[in-house]
């Protein structure tokens, strides 16, 4: 593996790239712009990329996670966003099953709701016929009596039936970071914690390159190349303005917040689409011993880097889950955690927040600069593919280079070189009985050949090296983790790994407070911080930890 996505390569990495010309420089490192940089260099480019936090930091790690087709979608007749986003999960499926995974999801529909039975069955079968669903995942109509043996915590009163469908559900952090990891793999230069904040233009006044700060050490660098793409998400259109040339269009934002039961309070086993009691539609999904739901849908002008969840945001999903699941008696006392998201949505006047379109478009200035705004997670590899259509096409044209077409329809991301999907299992069974051999559980070998997929043994042989030292504060399992996180993964601070890496922030946040202290210490050994450092890091971990738990507007 091209281990310069090591968190101790990381500045080398920025003083080298500053020392380069490259075909394209991509500002920002969410899904889209990490879609871009594989794109990119699997067609032939040289490509480097900057991101101002940490990778999948915005709305990449904040999303409902689900990469799902846009059933709602059908009823604000966006046909093609359906058909195009539909039609991806399956390639998102096949190139990384260790990061999503099929789930039948019922959506059941009430007397006076949304969605009735002959709507919901036309609506699925059209969703089916537009994104190409497989004969196995083709939707089922459910009896009252059937929707209710699927889920038995489900509103009886006025219960009609139900639609029985597959959307897939993803870690949206991991999977930025590995399809970034593929990236880098096949020769992108990436760096976190690095923000673009001025260009640089030629006489004829296109971009030609773009100064930047590492925000670690406040150094500046400056990048050049041929093509830059901003691909930022929320941040767009802060990015367009450091540059003279700018449309008249824009983004609105809007937040989204989901909250996070354990099973024990909210023993939800299937997940559900269902109707709150405003017309709204939320998800409730079970995972991993939680049941997680949302989302919000509000517009949103604070600070994008730091959404955080309300009390009225808290009430709104609490009074939601209490109007469809009667039975379950949970109140904010039993919010485990929480996380909030905000969507780069592009305006249009006079539409409430859930009315704005999803679809993304690409926006290329005077500059030369090219945006790509708006869209879902589940379309990131073909937004990327269009990016780089015009991106190629434009270069062929100025240098008589000639790249490949488009090479990420079948291309495993990061840990997902499986050989295909019906592959997956057998190879996370065996590996959770090999996993003895490294001082680890079958359990935990079961988690981490889960999660990290065929990038398995890297972990395995430091869970190995764990147990070979004489002392260490780590459990071969947390050990393994870490390392990989840092050497394999550009982790640099606590927060990158308990939010970004793990997820344990928001699904297993006992988990992050039982060992925040020693990998924090582990932390400071391996990164030589000073004292100042390390409670700098220490302070923003638990602030994430607390408004997790506490509503922003109540603390």
């Amino acid at each position: 593996m091209n281990n310069n996505f090591s968190g101790f390569h990381r500045s080398n990495n920025l003083a080298q790239m500053a020392k380069e010309k490259y075909d394209l420089l991509i500002i920002g490192g969410g899904i889209t712009g990490a879609g871009i940089a594989l794109d990119a260099v699997t067609r032939g480019l040289k490509v480097a990329l900057v991101e101002m936090q940490d990778f999948a930091a915005g709305t990449s790690s904040r999303s409902t996670k689900l990469v799902h087709g846009g059933l709602r979608y059908l009823k604000q007749f966006e046909i093609n966003v359906v058909k195009e986003v539909g039609r991806e999960r399956a390639i998102v499926y096949e190139n990384g099953p260790h990061v999503t995974t099929p789930e039948w999801m019922l959506l059941p529909f009430h007397k006076g709701g949304t969605f009735g039975a002959f709507t919901t069955s036309i609506g699925l079968k059209l969703y089916d016929y537009l994104a190409q669903v497989k004969k196995t995942e083709r939707r089922k109509m459910l009896s009252a009596e059937q929707t209710l043996r699927k889920e038995p915590l489900i509103k009886k009163e006025g219960l009609k039936g139900g639609g029985y469908y597959v959307e897939y559900r993803t870690d949206d952090a991991r999977l930025t970071i590995e399809v970034m990891k593929a990236a880098v793999e096949n020769g992108a230069n990436v760096v976190n914690y690095t923000k673009a904040e001025q260009f640089l233009y030629d006489e004829n006044k296109k971009i030609n390159g773009a100064i930047v700060r590492d925000l670690l050490t406040n150094e500046k660098f400056e990048i050049h190349a041929e093509k830059f793409v901003n691909a930022a998400g929320p941040w767009v259109d802060q990015v367009r303005g450091n540059d003279y040339s700018k449309n008249n269009k824009q983004l609105r934002l809007t937040k989204g917040i989901h909250l996070v039961f354990d099973q024990s309070v909210f023993p939800l086993h299937q997940a559900v689409y269902f109707d709150t009691p405003d017309g709204r539609m939320i998800f409730a999904i079970p995972r991993d011993g939680k049941t997680y739901v949302g989302t919000t849908d509000t517009f949103y002008d604070k600070d994008t880097a730091h959404p955080k969840m309300l009390s009225s945001d808290r009430d709104y999903v609490i009074d939601a889950i209490h109007y469809i699941f009667p039975d379950v008696k949970i109140t904010k006392d039993d919010v485990e955690s929480s996380w909030a998201g905000v969507r780069p949505l592009i305006y249009e006047q006079g539409k409430d927040p859930s009315e704005i379109s999803r679809k993304d478009e690409i926006w290329e200035a005077d500059s030369g600069l090219i945006t790509i705004a708006g869209g879902k997670l589940t379309g990131y590899r073909k937004m990327a593919e269009n990016v780089l259509d015009l991106v190629c096409k434009e270069l062929s044209e100025t240098q008589q280079k000639t790249f490949k077409p488009c090479q990420t329809i079948h291309f495993p991301i990061s840990g997902g070189d499986f050989g295909g999907s019906e592959k997956y299992e057998s190879f996370i069974n065996n590996k959770s009985k090999e996993a003895i051999q490294y001082g680890l559980t079958t359990e935990e070998g079961l988690i981490l050949a889960s999660k990290y997929g065929t990038n398995i043994d890297f972990l395995f042989q430091y869970a190995k090296e764990c147990t070979e030292q004489e002392e260490n504060q780590l459990t071969p399992f947390v050990y393994a983790q870490l390392m990989y996180a840092i050497e394999h993964e550009m982790v640099l601070k606590p927060v990158d790994f308990f939010i970004r890496r793990t997820g344990a922030v928001f699904f297993n946040i006992h988990w992050a407070k039982e060992w925040k202290e020693p990998i924090i210490s582990k932390m400071k050994e391996m990164f030589g911080w000073t004292s100042e450092q390390t409670n700098e890091y220490t302070a923003e971990l638990e602030k994430e930890i607390r408004d997790a738990v506490v509503p922003i507007d109540i603390q």
